[in-house]
């Protein structure tokens, strides 16, 4: 299969989550884009969405769907997105469409976090994937600094040859060279240092379910 076909083999698969009659939340990036096309056919049998950056809303208003605001909904039942990667216990990296932030808001607001992925995603140790950090332009430099200090290199990611804006108006760094073993530490630590908004390593807010697109079908992984 191709990489699209796997994709939209998970997005179709990701509908038995969604909770009829109440708000789902939609994360972003071209897998998701899959499940939004999936989504778009049961409409009528939820609330709405809440959704994790602006294009992932352009879209579902597009398609019919009502988009809700974090601050006027309460818990959600379930978190849908992709992952840049995703390991064995369900932690992820993901900011590869830099809507880190909004995605792991949205992830916390959540009782389920369902990641739908293509096999290539699963990985023995995160880090090969470069790592989106989201930060605060005049930190950007010093936090790249602290990351050379544990062996990383961070360059800024461009866009059209000038310093990428995120929906929440800060800027990506992507990060090199990491072999991360211990994501639950690493995550909360850089959380800590000045000036970084949101880290993309997801382990606070990791998967409960990964579904996994192979050339044999849909591989559902779950995670205590």
């Amino acid at each position: 299969m191709t990489q699209d076909e796997l994709k939209a083999l998970v997005g179709q698969a990701a509908l038995q989550y969604v909770v009829p009659g109440e708000i789902v939340g939609v994360g972003t990036g071209s897998t998701v884009n899959f499940f939004l096309d999936a989504l778009a056919t049961v409409r009528d049998t939820i609330k709405g969405a809440v959704s994790s950056s602006e294009a992932s809303t352009a879209r579902l208003k597009a398609i019919g769907i009502p988009v809700f605001d974090c601050n006027e909904v309460g818990e959600l039942a379930v978190y849908i997105d992709g992952a840049d990667e995703i390991d064995s216990r369900g932690y992820m990296v993901k900011g590869g469409g830099a809507a880190l932030t909004r995605e792991k808001i949205v992830a916390a607001q959540s009782r389920l976090f369902v990641c739908i992925a293509d096999a290539s995603k699963l990985v023995e140790t995160l880090g090969a994937f470069p790592l989106p950090v989201e930060v605060i332009p005049m930190a950007a430099q010093r936090v790249a600094r602290q990351f050379a200090a544990l062996g990383g290199q961070a360059r800024l990611r461009l866009k059209d040859g000038q310093p990428l804006v995120t929906d929440n108006g800060q800027q990506i760094l992507d990060v090199t060279g990491l072999a991360i073993t211990d994501p639950l530490a690493f995550e909360s630590e850089v959380n800590q240092w000045p000036g970084v908004v949101t880290v993309g390593v997801f382990a606070h807010q990791k998967a409960g379910v990964c579904l996994l697109g192979t050339d044999s079908g849909v591989r559902t992984l779950e995670f205590r």
